[in-house]
């Protein structure tokens, strides 16, 4: 049996990059994750429990230099949750969400 094409447009980078992942959930929450892989219009990450799926996230990481091609980059996004996969044997849960709005982050000079 074929496998199905992959219906995704753009490119899905394997990384794993620690990202603090915040919403809200009867109050404002932050959750640390993991990436599992990040292209330019979502993101999967691995989480100790579930975000439930429809929730607004926000979320900053670092893309580093084998993907911008110059330098490492922090970008800020907002999106929402869109799968929740059920606990792998560690019990670490897969939430995939899509990238809404994005904003590259400038370091600040030091001089």
């Amino acid at each position: 049996m074929a496998e199905a094409p992959d219906k995704r447009s753009t490119r899905r980078f394997a990384l794993h990059l620690p990202v603090a992942v915040s919403y809200e959930d009867n109050g404002n929450q932050e959750k640390s994750a993991e990436t599992r892989d990040v292209s330019a219009r979502g993101i999967c990450f691995y989480v100790d429990s579930a975000i439930e799926t429809g929730s607004v996230i926000e979320f900053t990481l670092t893309l580093p230099p084998e993907i911008t091609l110059t330098e490492s980059i922090r970008v800020h996004c907002k999106g929402r949750v869109v799968r929740v996969n059920n606990p792998s044997v560690d019990g670490k849960v897969a939430v995939a969400a899509v990238i809404d709005e994005y904003e590259f982050l400038t370091e600040p000079k030091v001089e």
